[in-house]
């Protein structure tokens, strides 16, 4: 538990259908550019000195068949950024961020939706989970000097049940809720 105020933050509004009451939601919209706008937006709102914990809530796919329930990860991943070459032509590109109080998870974000099975074999090298905001909103809160906590309940497992997510995310939002309650 912290004192300080508390940002929830989700991609859609059905992700956090069941976030206590007491606390104020910033839904982002689906993708990197659109959630790491948002909460920049929502954080330039703050003095520097008392800007809020950002609590992320959202649905993950799992990139191993034995991941299911719900993850706080300790990194997070930009999956689609050729962030080795930019490198190597001598130019600085964070691709990894390091989360505090995480579970040992590491989430990878990017803005492709992972339904393809090479594509999810090749991810689940490097990562648990997948989703395409978390490593935005990190980057956001780096920038802007905010803690950061990415929670991800696991909806399916980035492969065609992907394509199942409608009838999925309401239990995620249940689980993702009850966690709200209890840490914070």
């Amino acid at each position: 538990m912290t004192n300080a105020p508390v940002l929830v933050v989700s991609a859609t509004a059905v992700e956090a259908a069941h976030v206590p009451a007491r606390f104020g939601v910033l839904h982002t919209g689906i993708g990197k550019v659109d959630a790491a706008i948002a909460v920049t937006e929502a954080l330039a709102a703050y003095p520097a000195g008392a800007r809020p914990v950002v609590v992320n809530v959202g649905t993950a796919g799992a990139l191993h068949d034995h991941h299911a329930g719900l993850y706080v990860p300790s990194r997070v991943l930009n999956h689609d950024l050729s962030a080795e070459a930019l490198r190597s032509l001598g130019y600085p590109a964070v691709d990894e961020i390091s989360l505090p109080d995480g579970d040992g998870s590491v989430l990878a974000t990017g803005d492709v939706f992972v339904s393809d099975p090479a594509r999810r074999a090749e991810l689940s090298r490097r990562a648990d989970l997948v989703d395409m905001e978390g490593f935005a909103i990190a980057a956001a809160c780096a920038r802007m000097g905010a803690v950061c906590r990415l929670v991800k309940h696991v909806s399916d497992n980035a492969d065609e049940s992907a394509m199942d997510w409608p009838a999925q995310v309401d239990a995620s939002a249940r689980e993702l809720g009850a966690w709200l309650d209890a840490h914070y």
